[in-house]
């Protein structure tokens, strides 16, 4: 084996040199039996980092003018728990909250169904951790999306 072979699978990373061996992944979604592209396939990241952002400015408009007095620093606290509150009401009611529906986005259980109130309240509170959201699988799936047995889709 060549020398610059290891050094090129080290740094394209494990995936890139399993492919390199055979190893087929498939694409985004197949475990979870979703289609590869269309409605109902897994939701590419970019929409949903887009759809986050959305949903935040909204909950920071929201803090600002009703709940914090128009004070822009009590309005950047505030907008974490509007934005709890939103999520909580938008995905428990109809699996969306605006800036996913803004991006046409949604989010279901694993079996395609909507999610449970106990479902949707253990992904908020993971959401609102942060750090559970930003570990993905190779599915893209966050861990607050597999605790709550969860998958963020087109529609």
């Amino acid at each position: 084996m060549d020398k610059r072979e290891v050094v090129g699978s080290w740094l394209s990373g494990p995936r890139a040199a399993a492919e390199q061996m055979g190893v087929d992944f498939g694409y985004r979604g197949e475990r979870l039996g979703l289609p590869e592209s269309g409605p109902g396939s897994i939701a590419p990241v970019g929409r949903r980092i887009a759809a986050i952002f959305v949903d935040w400015i909204l909950c920071v408009v929201i803090a600002y003018g009703l709940i914090a007095h128009r004070s822009v620093h009590s309005a950047q606290n505030w907008a974490l728990l509007v934005f709890g509150v939103v999520s909580l009401i938008g995905l428990g009611l109809v699996g969306s909250t605006p800036g996913k529906m803004i991006l046409r986005l949604r989010v279901v259980g694993v079996d395609g169904r909507r999610l449970g109130l106990l479902a949707v309240l253990v992904r908020t509170v993971l959401l609102l951790l942060v750090v559970p959201a930003v570990v993905w699988d190779r599915d893209t799936r966050g861990l607050h999306d597999k605790a709550a047995k969860a998958v963020q889709v087109r529609i």
